[in-house]
């Protein structure tokens, strides 16, 4: 009893502390527009191509890790409490993640300020709110 005590004790705490997010829960950072302010239309276009690259690996890098934290979590709370020290091992890109939806969306609005001609968005489905744009890489 004491030796599940332990591991609940140790576990719980690891489990709720080390949860990677998952990528479309991570909230893009501020970037002002004017980072990207006096580049042309055709940079602006190069620019944000590179930054959706960006953003869809470090989207699927940070699924990856979302996903294998939560098997960690699972096999950690119910079978096996040592498996909690591999939470620890997870590679959360979350910050890295923020700051390239926060350079699409400042890139983005430099363009729109700009009146440079915007590629189509993804089109929009019901799951998604209608405040809540789509961006190229959802």
């Amino acid at each position: 009893m004491r030796l599940k005590s332990f591991a609940l004790a140790l576990t719980v705490p690891l489990a709720l502390g080390a949860c990677v997010q998952q990528p479309e829960k991570v909230q893009s950072s501020y970037v002002s527009p004017s980072t990207y302010a006096g580049r042309s239309c055709n940079q602006l276009m190069s620019e944000r191509n590179e930054i959706v690259g960006r953003v869809n690996l470090l989207t699927n890098q940070q699924k990856k890790a979302a996903t294998n934290d939560a098997v960690a979590t699972g096999v950690a709370l119910f079978l096996f409490w040592p498996a909690a020290f591999a939470l620890a091992a997870s590679d959360d890109n979350s910050t890295a993640l923020a700051s390239a939806k926060g350079h699409y969306d400042a890139v983005t609005a430099q363009m729109r300020k700009q009146g440079c001609r915007m590629p189509p968005e993804p089109v929009q489905t019901a799951a998604v709110q209608p405040d809540s744009p789509k961006r190229s890489w959802q």
